[in-house]
This record gives C-alpha cells, structure tokens and sequence, in this order.
C-alpha cells in the first residue's frame, strides 16, 4: 500500500491496525483516506453501504471494512476503478 499523504510505498505483511502509521509522515494507515472504498462523491464518502460514517477521513479510525487501497495523488483508487480507467481509455482512443 501507499501512504495518501506522502505516497511512500509500505510493505505489509499483516493486516493494518489502528495505531499504525508511516514511517515517512507518521500519518496514519488505518483511516478512510487509505481504504480502498473512499470514494468523495460516494454517500458518507465511502463505497461501502454497511460503514459507519467518519468524520475525519485522516484519522485512525475502528472501521472493519478498511481495506488498504492504491494512491493516486490523494486519490485512493481500487483494481476496478483501474479496470474502468483503462477501458475509457481504450474506447476513447476507438473513437477518433
């Protein structure tokens, strides 16, 4: 996973829990802006239906839905919305 602070790539060989942070920046890992399933546009900003809603999306947080996703920018982006990104593409590029 990737830090969505400062982007520094972390190795894990277990799972993330509450208190754990960066070693970079010290932001922490278990927070709604790592998970897989922010989404800003989404209800409560979270693509997850049965999450409970957080009010600071940095911090650390007892969600048991958190899944560690992809950092683009401060955008956390999961292997379907890559999926998508490249069939957009793919279509675009079709159409000229």
């Amino acid at each position: 996973m990737k830090c969505f602070n400062c982007g520094t790539e972390i190795i894990l060989d277990r799972k993330v829990f509450r208190q754990d942070v960066c070693p970079q920046c010290d932001s922490y890992l278990h927070c709604c802006l790592n998970c897989r399933f922010y989404d800003p546009l989404a209800s409560h900003e979270c693509r997850e239906s049965e999450a409970k809603w957080a009010r600071d999306k940095e911090a650390a947080n007892f969600c048991d839905y958190f899944e560690p996703g992809e950092v683009t920018g401060k955008r956390i982006t999961s292997k379907q919305d890559d999926a998508r990104k490249k069939l957009d593409e793919l279509f675009k590029k079709g159409n000229k």
